[in-house]
């Protein structure tokens, strides 16, 4: 094992690392689960009535607008066991909307269990960030699993949907500040050079989560069954989780420098190396004591402009992933079906926006864009065709391998703008630009229930405001700079004299570039390009999806 310290660890990864990585990869599928539970749980079935002047044979599919109105009208004015009554199911149907009979003017609530969700991830990543930075990572991550598992639970026993509703709130609490934990901790543990690598592998183990709720949702078709099953999925993870170490990179900024030296010599043991040596890297020096504020991300022009684009950016990001997911179950075909191919669609997505953003022709910037406007154009090109599949060419020109297509360069798209979003703000407002940006999407993810009821409208409506909403998100990134093989800015006067490119346009600020030159020949000793590498890396472990 090569020297290694609690602010950067280096070297090769050994097979103690590797569980862990495993181990927090196979929490993803759990988190998961829960951020996609209502498209199995809220999923809407097919009723009918028998009441007034109305046949138990009419069918909330074949009634005349009429008899739809006079139908809500009565719900108005009816008692729930009135409604029990006279209100059918498809037999052997099993979700929150026969359980509560959340039709009519009712069927709001399916999407605000999901909205309420999401505004509950909000909040757990905004606390639990600081709740980790100040009691340790592992407590934390530990406290806010066994939490979930619990409140996950009772959204599977609970006898309200007011009690349901409250329940799904903390779960997202629990859930998003847990899972930005455990990203953390895993990057925490490992070497700076695999931080692309694990970020990625989450990412995918996110994906093939889906699927996998989809393909358990299959042979469980009660929703109270199904939710305590994923969530014993959950202590599956809990109990091996218990025994891993705190994180060393947390002890030694808290001072505790002999604790985090013992975890790194059981690192190198458990590798079969019984020799080891560990080493202390001094802190990185602060860039020119330039403070951070969330002010002057709009108070300088070019950070201001940047801020802007990538907030909308990141919010139709969230908004279009979790809409199309959160919609998969209802279109045409197999719920279950559509639900395990929207997950596996995620799939080739990372491997495929790796590669563009790292050639030249491609960069940062046109790869995000293009992903943008692909998937924006799928989504419009959803409502030209026809729903359900048929043969010859029909069978793959359709409305499901669109919204893959969509779901595919949504992925890709996100994947990229986390990445390009930390090269494009100065260190000293890196993490405060990011945190800007994460809480942009939260806002996506509250408003991606709501948008799929757009079709109680017009069918095609949601996949219009995907489609229009991801191409004006396409072309406004194209105003970005480009940041492939550029220097990173460390102060936000850099930003004046770093040469970009706006639309295809080479803008150069000769003065600025003068002015900084001379700056360099008066500053004094070699650059701290590493402890730059490591405080770039450390401000990454905030992202998470």
């Amino acid at each position: 094992m090569q020297p290694a310290a609690a602010m950067g660890l280096e070297g090769e990864i050994g097979r103690y690392q590797v569980y862990l990585i495993c181990l927090i990869n196979l929490l993803q599928f759990f988190v998961a689960a829960q951020v996609v539970f209502m498209t199995i749980v809220g999923a809407s079935s097919p009723y009918h009535w028998d009441f007034g002047n109305l046949s138990p044979d009419q069918s909330q599919d074949n009634t005349t607008a009429n008899e739809s109105e006079q139908f809500r009208h009565w719900l108005h004015l009816t008692n729930k066991s009135e409604i029990q009554k006279h209100v059918h199911f498809a037999p052997g149907f099993s979700s929150v909307v026969t359980e509560w009979f959340l039709i009519g003017d009712a069927s709001y609530k399916v999407s605000m269990a999901s909205s309420v969700y999401f505004f509950g991830v909000l909040v757990g990543v905004i606390t639990f960030g600081q709740l980790s930075d100040r009691f340790g990572r592992k407590k934390v991550y530990l406290t806010g699993l066994i939490l979930d598992i619990l409140f996950g639970i009772v959204s599977g026993v609970t006898p309200t949907y007011e009690i349901f509703v409250t329940s799904r709130f903390c779960v997202g609490v629990m859930n998003g500040g847990m899972s930005l934990v455990s990203f953390v901790l895993l990057q925490e543990y490992v070497p700076v050079s695999y931080w692309a690598l694990t970020g990625s592998l989450q990412s995918l183990s996110f994906a093939v989560g889906i699927s996998m709720y989809a393909l358990i949702g299959y042979f469980i078709r009660s929703w109270r069954t199904l939710a305590v099953v994923i969530n014993i999925e959950g202590v599956l993870i809990l109990l091996p989780s218990l025994c891993i170490p705190e994180s060393p990179r947390w002890l030694n900024a808290q001072g505790r420098w002999s604790e985090a030296e013992n975890i790194l010599e059981n690192f190198a043991k458990k590798t079969g190396q019984q020799r080891c040596t560990v080493t202390r890297k001094l802190p990185a020096v602060e860039n020119g004591g330039e403070s951070a504020s969330v002010f002057d991300l709009f108070r300088h022009r070019v950070l201001l402009g940047r801020t802007l684009i990538m907030m909308y950016v990141w919010l139709i990001c969230s908004l279009v992933y979790y809409g199309l997911t959160l919609s998969a179950s209802d279109m045409d075909g197999d719920r279950y079906l559509n639900l395990a191919l929207s997950g596996l669609a995620e799939l080739p997505s990372y491997p495929i926006c790796l590669f563009l953003m790292n050639r030249t022709w491609s960069g940062r910037r046109w790869t995000l864009a293009g992903f943008l406007l692909v998937g924006g154009t799928a989504c419009l090109v959803i409502i030209l065709l026809p729903s359900n599949k048929g043969v010859g060419i029909d069978t793959f020109v359709n409305s499901q391998s669109f919204s893959f297509l969509g779901k595919l360069a949504i992925s890709a798209a996100f994947n990229v703008a986390y990445i390009y979003s930390s090269e494009l703000y100065p260190t000293s407002v890196r993490n405060v630009g990011l945190g800007i940006c994460s809480m942009s999407s939260r806002i996506g993810g509250i408003l991606a229930p709501f948008v799929p009821s757009l079709k109680s409208i017009q069918l095609s409506l949601h996949f219009v405001v995907f489609g229009v909403a991801g191409l004006l998100a396409g072309v406004l990134s194209l105003f970005l700079p480009e940041t492939l093989n550029k220097p990173l800015p460390e102060k936000i006067s850099d930003l004046y004299s770093i040469t970009y490119h706006q639309l295809g346009v080479e803008v150069v600020s000769l003065l600025s570039q003068e002015h900084r030159m001379a700056s360099d020949v008066n500053h004094t000793g070699n650059s701290n390009s590493e402890n730059e590498e490591d405080c770039d890396a450390d401000e990454e472990t905030t992202l998470i999806r």
